[in-house]
């Protein structure tokens, strides 16, 4: 069973990764759900054509359109 480090790292087993294809020096991305930390492999061209057909409103500005992170 995998134990955090000190420096809070994480070896994942050779049987894991071997069935998803991660490689050593691949990304990853770690989500987390509830209590749960789901990892996920990158994988290059993965988000082509998600924005397809998005239409900009010209009428809000880059600053306006991040607002909402701060509020």
């Amino acid at each position: 069973m995998p134990k955090v480090s000190a420096k809070r790292q994480i070896t994942l087993p050779i049987a894991g990764c071997e069935e998803l294809g991660i490689q050593p020096g691949d990304e990853v991305e770690i989500l987390r759900h509830g209590n749960q930390f789901n990892i996920i492999k990158k994988q290059v061209g993965s988000a082509a054509g998600l924005l397809k057909g998005t239409k900009v409103n010209k009428a809000v500005s880059d600053e306006q359109s991040r607002q909402d992170q701060f509020e």
